[in-house]
């Protein structure tokens, strides 16, 4: 997927890669669209236990650098292999996803545990002790998933503007601030 694009995945190539016996992917996964839900299910899977690392931290665990975020550690560390070409490959299933509702399936609980990560980093940053406007929160929140999906197309393309965890945490910082301000600013609310 990573490399040729959901155009290029096929039965014998998946079995060449694998190094099986031809017509293994095929005993397991009849159609391509079985074998395109079944990546989208493993990358899921995958995804799922580096969210839930950051989500549920263990005591001890050094993910995040004492100046960055756990979140923006687990972002940077999209830029770097293996997981670049899970990053790849997720990119492509999700294009596939928006025609096919199986694999938009695989993906969406752990957009929404993702969406909970980028609410609870803006909630822990916030620099006042009470709680956001949940409406304002619900933009700083779409507003700094859309930045961290172009940062993470970044990586794809191999432009490496954003160099540390540290970098990105000051951007997402930025960006939910400015929205708060904004907000405090002209006392609007959206939409």
């Amino acid at each position: 997927m990573a490399a040729e694009g959901a155009k290029g995945l096929s039965h014998p190539k998946v079995d060449r890669y694998a190094q099986v016996p031809n017509g293994s992917t095929s005993f397991y996964f009849r159609t391509r669209s079985a074998l395109l839900k079944a990546a989208a299910e493993r990358l899921a899977e995958l995804d799922l236990a580096d969210l839930m690392s950051v989500a549920n931290p263990i005591e001890g665990d050094s993910l995040a650098s004492a100046h960055a975020s756990r979140l923006a550690t687990m972002v940077m560390l999209s830029a770097e292999e293996p997981r670049l070409t899970r990053t790849k490959a997720r990119f492509e299933l999700l294009l596939q996803a928006n025609r096919d509702p199986d694999l938009a399936e695989a993906f969406r609980h752990n957009s929404e545990i993702f969406t909970e990560l980028h609410r609870r980093e803006i909630l822990s940053r916030s620099d006042s002790g009470d709680a956001p406007d949940p409406t304002v929160l619900d933009e700083q929140t779409a507003a700094t998933m859309s930045f961290v999906s172009g940062v993470h197309m970044s990586f794809i393309a191999g432009d490496r503007t954003i160099t540390s965890a540290e970098q990105l945490d000051l951007l997402l910082i930025g960006i939910a601030d400015g929205i708060a301000a904004a907000y405090n600013r002209f006392g609007a609310k959206p939409r």
